[in-house]
């Protein structure tokens, strides 16, 4: 059985659609559904809370440090970490199931955005394939909790990048792979800083990390940019 990890911070106006849709979205193999909160401040731990299929927990801030704390209360033995602004496809827990039944441990959705511009388009069509370069957080992941233990999880050090860093290890561990169904994500940070803005951060930060940048580097930069 599956357990979904939501890791959210101020989460109030994406996470109610989003938990709808999983109502309808998924068949039998969802076993759990864990919001961790990072110290929301609006009424996203209200709406988690007083949701009937939802078990809220508060944690640390940070997506690692979410979905680290959610991976150890998860009961199933699959673990699906899910942006609380993306929706995967429908039937998505069989998509997963019928992929680990046949020897993969790890993995994805392809990904598109929800906005029509012809750069995200081409970004979308590059996450059909199954290369560390073409991978995001954005995209969702599924992996065995025995090979998320055996990883030790996410790197808590990490504020920025940390489904990187940890896709990086399965890819060197595990048998990734990308189901080819499509995951549909908000591009509301595109829309926010601008399409091109947005993405020369986010090359910025991807070659910052394979020259070596610490995770306070790659965080640092980050920040400078996402506010100036």
């Amino acid at each position: 059985m599956i357990s979904i990890i939501i890791p959210v911070h101020n989460e109030e106006k994406q996470l109610p659609a989003l938990l709808k849709y999983l109502e309808t979205a998924s068949s039998t193999y969802i076993r759990e559904i864990l919001v961790v909160d990072g110290g929301s401040t609006d009424e996203t731990s209200r709406l988690a809370i007083e949701h009937p299929k939802v078990t809220y927990y508060l944690s640390g801030k940070g997506r690692a440090v979410q979905m680290n704390y959610g991976a150890k209360k998860a009961k199933g033995e699959l673990l699906y970490f899910l942006h609380a602004d993306s929706y995967p496809p429908e039937n998505f827990d069989i998509l997963i199931k019928e992929v680990v039944r046949k020897g993969n441990d790890c993995g994805c959705f392809q990904m598109r955005f929800d906005k029509d511009h012809w750069w995200l388009n081409l970004m979308g069509q590059f996450t059909k394939f199954n290369h560390l370069s073409c991978r995001g957080g954005d995209q969702s992941l599924f992996v065995t909790k025995d090979l998320f233990h055996f990883l030790s999880g996410f790197d808590e050090s990490y504020t920025v990048y940390e489904d990187n860093e940890f896709i990086k290890r399965l890819y060197e561990h595990g048998s990734f792979t990308v189901i080819r169904k499509w995951l549909t994500t908000s591009a509301r940070l595109y829309e926010r800083m601008g399409v091109w803005k947005t993405q020369k951060l986010f090359l910025e930060i991807y070659w910052k990390r394979r020259f070596g940048a610490s995770a306070e580097d790659l965080r640092s930069h980050y920040c400078k940019r996402i506010n100036s």
